[in-house]
């Protein structure tokens, strides 16, 4: 099956009409959109790799830049820009730098461009491979941090509360959720509570993270029989210790 692009520009140029073209020519299903929240909505959640054709609009389209942003770290799709400078430094006041793959300055010579968008999806394919992760934490301070640290080694979705957790199991299966314990709303509790009462999601396994480390408090979060905990106050080589770890025994018992 045919990887998916998303394209996006202020309305079409010959020179998006032959990026079109070579793109699927190399084998892309290609879909188009403009630089507006509703046509992203609409067509951005089935594609894997996103590429921006960029103009003088991008103040003017600042909103629905910040969406795509958002939308791209949350799916981890691979982000790719097209523009001179002006419009890249434009760009990075609402998308910083570390949250685009590629960067194509103008003038464009479209064959290359279609190559490394090969590449691009061949990178994708291997990410494929790896354990997926679904982090859930209403701080997206938190979130963004621990999303780096893991993303070297593992698939990580993040969603920010535990409704939309929820509503992304209804359509995928993580091979593990990192669930806060405590969110305002829906609780780490709730969810885990509605996860293993569908049979569809009983299974995930899910590790808790917690703010507090006192024994009141973690003997509450073991008795919800979650596969493990982790502080939030742990740093990053302890948290992904707890997390290699973790998928080592899953690998052995598989």
């Amino acid at each position: 099956m045919a990887k998916k692009i998303l394209i996006i520009s202020n309305g079409s140029t010959f020179m998006v009409e032959a990026i079109e073209k070579n793109l699927i020519g190399v084998g892309f299903e290609v879909v188009k959109s403009e630089p507006k929240i509703k046509d992203l909505k609409e067509k951005l959640d089935d594609a894997e790799i996103v590429l921006v054709y960029l103009g003088d609009y991008v103040e003017d389209a600042k909103e629905a830049f910040v969406y795509l942003k958002d939308i791209c770290i949350e799916q981890d799709k691979s982000l790719n820009i097209i523009g001179d400078a002006t419009e890249v430094a434009d760009l990075n006041r609402v998308a910083p730098q570390g949250t685009i793959d590629n960067i194509f300055s103008r003038p464009l010579d479209v064959k290359m461009l279609a190559e490394a968008m090969v590449e691009v999806g061949m990178n994708s394919d291997e990410n494929s491979k790896k354990y997926s992760i679904l982090l859930v934490d209403d701080d997206p301070t938190y979130l963004k941090l621990v999303k780096v640290w893991l993303s070297k080694k593992y698939r990580v979705t993040i969603v920010n509360s535990g409704m939309q957790a929820i509503t992304y199991i209804a359509k995928n299966t993580p091979d593990l959720i990192m669930l806060d314990y405590e969110m305002p709303v829906t609780s780490g509790p709730q969810v885990l509570e509605m996860i293993r009462s569908e049979t569809a999601t009983a299974n995930i396994p899910v590790i808790f993270l917690t703010g507090k480390g006192d024994k009141e408090s973690v003997t509450k979060v073991l008795d919800l029989k979650p596969q493990g905990y982790i502080l939030k106050t742990a740093g990053k080589i302890k948290l992904m210790s707890q997390i290699d770890g973790f998928f080592e025994n899953l690998s052995n018992k598989q």
